[in-house]
């Protein structure tokens, strides 16, 4: 995952992207049939956002260290971006800032490459009719319950494991072929995975593990690649999730992701997978935790 200093790489493709998808008409702003471009220019951002044309081609250049929060608010606005887009805005600029101080002494820190808390395992355990884990921004897998590692058994013993025996949805999704299988929505399940590590990437831009990751999937997907050049960034991701298990069978839960505040300043998320009460899911899944 190469960068240019201060992240300015990744904040030009990432505000030249935006500003491709949106047409002057979806702006309310005058079209013309002369156009080369479908998306908006520089100089129409500028306009929407209320700033000159050569301070926002600077920005969209990268240089956004000293930008105020009130001028990343109107650029945001301009290109219509969302909660998440516009937290990676953010999280870009505050990354921009870090970057262009006196790098600190101390190590990175390596919250996220460790389990959890007792207490948080005691919470997972709690949980025995619901597949919960706990995820980090690198969506390695930190901790789980039985029944987790029962329903994602597929990914548990697959070879993209890492050498602690943990599994890393994105590398399993997008390096092992049995995830086109486990996962029925499977290019869903990579467009949202890529996502995830690419607001990640916007918060933890020094994070050498994410680097190494981001590039492995780039060098041996092709997939990947294709997810990671268009820049689109999720924060969170919930919503159904459809799996055709090699035990239970086919299987569609509702699963939801919730921030799990834990020591140091990693993104830790708790996912939990549960069955709509009554569905034929529903007696899979308690068929499946009564064999764990």
């Amino acid at each position: 995952m190469e960068q240019q200093p201060g992240n300015r790489g990744e904040i030009r493709d990432f505000l030249a992207g935006r500003r491709a998808r949106i047409t002057p008409a979806q702006a309310g702003l005058p079209t013309s049939a002369r156009r080369r471009v479908a998306g908006l220019r520089r100089e129409e951002v500028a306009v929407l956002a209320g700033v000159s044309t050569e301070w926002y081609t600077r920005l969209e250049k990268g240089h956004i260290a000293g930008v105020s929060d009130g001028v990343l608010d109107a650029v945001a606005r301009a290109l219509r971006l969302d909660d998440d887009e516009r937290t990676h805005l953010f999280d870009l600029a505050r990354s921009s800032r870090h970057a262009s101080r006196t790098p600190s002494r101390r190590p990175p820190s390596r919250s996220s490459d460790v389990g959890v808390p007792p207490r948080t395992q005691w919470l997972l355990d709690s949980m025995t009719t619901s597949s919960a884990f706990v995820r980090n921004g690198r969506t390695d897998i930190v901790a789980g319950n039985p029944l987790a590692r029962a329903l994602l058994a597929p990914m548990f013993g697959s070879a993209t494991i890492d050498r602690r025996g943990r599994p890393n949805i994105a590398r399993y999704i997008f390096l092992d072929p049995g995830a086109h299988d486990f996962f029925v929505d499977w290019d869903a399940a990579g467009a949202a995975t890529a996502a995830l590590l690419r607001a990640e990437a916007g918060r933890e831009p020094r994070d050498r593990a994410l680097r190494a990751l981001v590039g492995e999937l780039s060098t041996l997907s092709p997939e990947f690649r294709s997810h990671w050049s268009a820049h689109d960034v999720l924060m969170r991701h919930d919503g159904v999730k459809r799996l055709r298990h090699p035990e239970a069978g086919h299987l569609e839960l509702a699963f939801q992701s919730l921030d799990l505040p834990l020591p140091g300043r990693a993104v830790h998320d708790l996912i939990i997978y549960t069955a709509e009460p009554g569905t034929p899911s529903e007696d899979r899944l308690k068929r499946l935790a009564d064999r764990d």
